[in-house]
């Protein structure tokens, strides 16, 4: 077997280890949350005034989603719906399937973080690296480092609260929650976009000013690092242009670690900003787990979960497929 092949197939085979690894932690976790999901739905039920209590019903309800069977049992017919793409039913909306909660919720986060992921990276990315090349008398370096700094340590949900403060509290300027207005019908009309892109501007900053602090400190530490490099001390010495050595040496070398962390920001986007969602009650993924976990809906917890653990590997998966064509120092089964 080629280098090539056998690199290749031991990617996969690990890929494949961890997929499995993780179908059956997601399955066993939400299962060792306190409390019982189909207690939740008769509480709901008694809130609301119905005859409810009689054990034929508890029994039904356990019947109808699988629970009165036991876990390895739970655990097989779990997977052979998977091979068949059927993440099951939502135990708390029923009988709408999981595969349709995600595939109304997944839309809006996958704008609202892919968006801010590479706006952040490119912008974090660039200006990390003219500062760096420029050293510590940068007056642009002395003004952003400690602006950077600050805001990379900032945890983005409490951003998020300050920016709701401030913005929509103090100056009633962006909405306070949700993703579009109430009056509004989902549509693709310019109208409604824009209802949704000015809901949007809160939750896309906290998330942006957090994770471009981060990428601007990355970058600028790697380019002062590489800079005094000694392929970069020959390119002065053979008088090669200072801008030509920042973008086709120091720059390019420098950039490997960036796209590993931006491939693996990407692979947790089908996760969703979790708390900021929530802050912000944004109908995506992170405000969908979220409920799916104060009501116990375990089929739901494990659908977005996985989506989450196969992105997450996906990305890592091509990250090691791609770096030998990326950085001709790496090379195929060496």
């Amino acid at each position: 077997m080629s280098p090539i092949k056998r690199y290749i197939l031991e990617r996969v085979v690990m890929y494949l280890i961890v997929i499995l690894l993780a179908l059956s932690i997601n399955f066993i976790i939400p299962r060792l949350i306190p409390g019982d999901p189909i207690g939740v739905i008769i509480g709901r039920l008694s809130y609301q005034g119905g005859r409810i209590g009689a054990e034929e019903l508890v029994q039904e309800y356990k019947r109808m989603f699988g629970l009165d069977k036991d876990l390895p049992t739970q655990f097989i017919l779990y997977l052979k719906e998977l091979l068949r793409g059927n993440l099951g039913y939502s135990i708390q909306n029923f009988p709408t399937t999981v595969n349709e909660l995600i595939a109304r919720s997944l839309p809006w986060t996958l704008v609202l973080l892919s968006v801010t992921s590479l706006t952040s990276w490119f912008l974090g990315t660039l200006l990390g690296a003219i500062v760096g090349w420029r050293g510590e008398e940068s007056k642009l370096g002395k003004v952003l480092a400690p602006l950077t700094l600050t805001l990379s340590t900032v945890p983005y949900y409490l951003l998020a609260i300050v920016l709701m403060f401030f913005l929509a509290y103090l100056l009633p300027i962006f909405p306070v929650s949700g993703g579009y207005s109430l009056a509004k019908v989902p549509n693709l009309s310019i109208d409604f976009l824009l209802d949704v892109m000015w809901h949007s501007v809160l939750p896309v900053l906290s998330i942006l000013l957090s994770s471009l602090g981060w990428w601007f400190l990355s970058m600028r530490s790697m380019i002062m690092s590489v800079s005094g490099e000694d392929f970069v001390l020959m390119a002065e010495a053979q008088g090669i242009s200072d801008r030509e050595i920042m973008w086709k040496y120091a720059f390019r070398n420098s950039l490997l670690p960036q796209i590993t962390g931006l491939a693996l920001s990407l692979g947790n986007i089908f996760g969703g900003a979790l708390l900021t969602e929530v802050i912000f009650a944004y109908p995506g993924m992170g405000w969908l787990l979220y409920n799916a976990i104060t009501t116990l809906d375990y089929t739901l917890i494990q659908g977005i979960i996985l989506l989450i653990v196969i992105s997450v590997c996906s990305a890592t998966l091509l990250i090691d497929l791609i770096y030998p064509l990326v950085d001709p120092r790496i090379k195929y089964g060496e």
